[in-house]
């Protein structure tokens, strides 16, 4: 079994495993297990990128056999290095929730652990597949275990929100599926992703597979204006969903653009780029200034994930190195921090339980340890220097400025909105003097929450002070996809 094989199957394995254990009469010895499978999950991510070849944009710890011979179908893995990083981001993000979701899940703790569990193998899948229809299972996959999780786990209003995330994603999802069949038709029935980056098509064709395309991806990433399930979705679902939700399920879209959408309809995506730079500018600035008037946490951040991924739209569609690789940057900053700005409202809402930011006030004085890991989410969230938060916004930034100044500006704008909506946040929950009796009985946090908080702690500060190995990884990648996007395909 193969590297990729097994960071897809051990996740998944010890997710059925728990699920087969008794509800909770056995939760303690479920977290374990849950702990033990996401560290394995972890393990054997790490040689994928202490064997992976920098300099080298092919694919590589590449796995084939034949699934499904009649239509052709593979199991067909591999990892390139726009790739790698989403893969290692999944594992480690499991492990942080795992953790995190410790003491604050009671009931029914053998199905949330596995659901996670599954969950994360399925993401991975969906970064690691070269096969279409691979792909594709593992995309719709991550829907059920997301599903419930937010439907069990979740709010006062959980079902109306799963039903939300359900169906925004799955009827894009269905426009991609007529796209996917298309194409297997016109390439001679081959599934194979390598063979559909070099197959000719007309224009007609490229426009309408670029929108088939665009519903899929577009809803997960979310895009502005499809973007309205996922406030609703965040504010119901438990910490560890939106943690994951954020930092990890809204990357599979934009991942989607760089395999399917620019490689596949090039002569397309060029045509649209304006349409695309539009609506990553709209979500950037006007899904920015509506963070700021917010008066619950978890939609705050929610809107702020909006403006953040906007970024990443905006990188894949201006064309040139700098400003793609600042995008896949974005998404792996936006992976840390959005994971740990959940997690820290959930730190709060387990205490007091209460998203509002009204409910609080002078948190710094009964929590010093987590007001000062708060300020450092916050100040990544806003983009400071130095932080993971700040190098791919700045470089798509510097990247959008090379192609037209003024929407290099328009996108700039942001860091102006961030610092804005994240600083009013934080000012209001933590500084000042203590609010009301609540927050005057709030205990500092403890060993296990002070270890998730550092971990993600330490990776915003390296990713911020020293991207190169980052950047290194993905640039011969990025090179080769823009070369190929730059070649027209039309017949």
């Amino acid at each position: 079994m193969g590297l990729l094989s097994l960071a897809i199957w051990t996740p998944i394995l010890f997710g059925v495993v728990l699920l087969a254990i008794g509800r909770d009469e056995h939760a303690n010895m479920v977290r374990w297990i849950a702990l033990i499978g996401a560290l394995l999950g972890l393990a054997v991510t790490i040689p994928l990128y202490t064997g992976f070849e920098v300099g080298s944009a092919a694919l590589q710890f590449v796995e084939k056999a034949v699934w499904i011979e009649r239509f052709n179908v593979h199991y067909h893995l591999g990892v390139d290095g726009i790739s790698l990083w989403l893969v290692l981001l999944t594992a480690f993000i499991t492990v942080i929730v795992v953790i995190a979701s410790w003491e604050s899940i009671t009931e029914r703790v053998n199905q949330y652990m596995g659901a996670f569990l599954i969950l994360s193998g399925l993401m991975i899948g969906v970064f690691a597949a070269a096969d279409a229809m691979l792909f594709y299972i593992f995309f719709e996959a991550t829907l059920i275990p997301m599903y419930l999780i937010i439907g069990i786990w979740g709010g006062p209003n959980k079902i109306y929100a799963a039903f939300k995330f359900f169906l925004y994603t799955l009827l894009g999802s269905l426009l991609m599926l007529v796209a996917l069949i298309y194409l297997y038709n016109v390439s001679g029935g081959s599934f194979d992703l390598a063979t559909w980056h070099q197959l000719p098509l007309g224009s007609t064709a490229q426009t309408l597979l670029f929108f088939a395309f665009f519903a899929a991806f577009a809803v997960k990433v979310p895009m502005w204006p499809v973007h309205t399930w996922l406030p609703d979705v965040h504010v119901e679902a438990p910490t560890g969903g939106s943690a994951v939700l954020a930092a990890i399920m809204l990357k599979l879209g934009a991942y989607g653009f760089l395999r399917f959408s620019l490689p596949i309809t090039p002569d397309a995506s060029h045509e649209w780029a304006g349409l695309m730079i539009g609506l990553s500018l709209i979500a950037v600035i006007y899904v920015g200034l509506v963070a700021m008037v917010q008066q619950d946490m978890k939609k705050l951040v929610a809107y702020s994930s909006v403006a953040h991924m906007g970024f990443v739209s905006l990188g894949f569609f201006l064309f040139n190195d700098l400003a793609v690789a600042g995008a896949i940057v974005q998404m792996i900053a936006h992976g840390f921090v959005s994971a740990a700005m959940f997690l820290g409202i959930g730190v709060l809402y387990d205490r007091v339980h209460s998203r509002e930011i009204a409910a609080y006030g002078g948190v710094v004085n009964t929590m010093p340890k987590f007001a000062a890991f708060a300020l450092l989410f916050t100040m990544a969230n806003a983009g400071l220097p130095g932080t993971a938060g700040f190098v791919g916004e700045w470089m798509v930034i510097l990247g959008a400025v090379q192609v037209n100044f003024w929407v290099g500006m328009a996108a700039a704008t942001a860091l102006i909105f961030g610092a804005s909506y994240s600083l009013w946040m934080f000012k209001r929950v933590y500084l000042g003097a203590v609010g009301n009796d609540n927050v005057k009985a709030l205990l500092d946090i403890n060993k296990r929450e002070f270890f998730v908080m550092a971990l993600l702690a330490v990776m915003v500060l390296y990713m911020g002070i020293h991207p190169k190995p980052f950047t290194d990884v993905m640039m011969p990648s990025v090179t080769e996809l823009l070369q190929h996007v730059a070649v027209s395909k039309l017949p």
